[in-house]
């Protein structure tokens, strides 16, 4: 196994972090299944993402479809993901659960199996307070002080605004070192709630928004559309960076407007319940579509895919696919000549 690395501070989080699905065996839809992690294709994945040039990994979210596997393939996963990744980039496993001695005891198995992070949210059963979800994180963060936390600020999973009192308590707890969140509308907000010791992970598709309105903090994204193919996301990484030094935002601003408008059939075109519904299959429809990995079928009972979300699927997947190409050759040249205008 790989050395652990020292603990992950939020200066280590910069660039541009891949989401990735928890690829499916051909049976993954039959509830009898079992085993339904195609390892194979995880490693392989994983290792095409990092040699094009992304920063980091997460894992086992929504789109991961940690709710709908079971605990032997949860390890099977994360296990493949840290041996095709061996220690090249950091690799964060989800671990959200219903309890905290439930997700404490999870974290520690993705610990003991090699991984850098851990992406959490608060227990979601009953909708949580702003104590409750700031001693969350304290708990785990005691349990496991090893591993570096990326809050995972999902207000329609977790039931939970992350208002910024909740950022006010979080920030002191030296685990907390990231945050994935869904958009730039509250970047500044909670940028101030948290004094900057938590590193902000917006959106690929709103992380221009952020660079502008504060270009020092602004250094991270995430993207689940770097599993339709990386090249844009690992773009928009350099774009940035060359416009914070130049001052000259035109390609920037380019590239941010036709990720925005690849992700549109993804998000239903702006319908965000039917988002919120379909999410898993319109994320692994379009990463099926696109080509880069494969996805494999939705797990039980997200594999009733009614006919229009599995065309909005497959529309955002050619909408990336053609971003792919569009890009391929400038994010190939980046990585191959590991010359990056942008800070890592």
């Amino acid at each position: 196994m790989t050395k652990r690395r020292d603990r992950l501070t939020a200066a280590d989080i910069r660039g541009a972090w891949a989401i990735i699905p928890t690829p499916a065996t051909d049976d993954a839809s039959d509830w009898r299944a079992s085993d339904t992690v195609d390892v194979e294709e995880t490693a392989r994945a994983v290792d095409a993402l990092i040699e094009a040039g992304v920063d980091g990994i997460l894992s086992l979210g929504t789109l991961g479809e940690a709710a709908t596997l079971t605990l032997d393939e949860k390890r099977a996963f994360i296990a493949a993901m840290v041996e095709a990744a061996a220690g090249r980039v950091p690799v964060f496993a989800g671990t959200s659960s219903l309890s905290t001695r439930e997700t404490v005891r999870q974290t520690r198995e993705a610990r003991d199996l090699g991984v850098d992070g851990t992406m959490i949210g608060p227990p979601m059963w009953n909708k949580p307070d702003t104590a409750m979800a700031a001693q969350f994180f304290r708990d785990v963060a005691e349990a496991v002080p090893e591993l570096a936390i990326c809050v995972y600020a999902n207000p329609g999973v977790f039931k939970f605004d992350f208002p910024p009192a909740f950022w006010a308590q979080v920030a002191d707890i030296p685990q907390v070192v990231a945050a994935k969140t869904a958009s730039a509308a509250t970047y500044l907000r909670d940028l101030k709630a948290s004094g900057g010791k938590i590193r902000l992970m917006p959106i690929d598709a709103d992380f221009y928004s952020a660079a502008r309105l504060d270009p020092d903090t602004a250094v991270a994204f995430w993207s689940s559309s770097a599993s339709c193919g990386p090249a844009p996301a690992i773009a928009l990484r350099e774009r940035v960076a060359e416009a914070k030094r130049t001052g000259d935002w035109t390609l920037a601003r380019k590239l941010n407007d036709q990720i925005g408008a690849a992700v549109l059939p993804t998000i239903a075109y702006g319908d965000m319940d039917t988002f919120q519904i379909h999410n898993t299959a319109l994320e692994k429809g379009r990463m099926n579509a696109a080509g880069f990995l494969r996805a494999g079928p939705h797990r039980p009972p997200h594999h009733l895919v009614p006919d229009r979300i599995a065309e909005l699927g497959r529309l955002g997947g050619s909408a990336w696919a053609a971003l792919q190409q569009e890009y391929q050759e400038y994010a190939d040249l980046v990585t191959r000549t590991a010359v990056r205008i942008g800070d890592r």
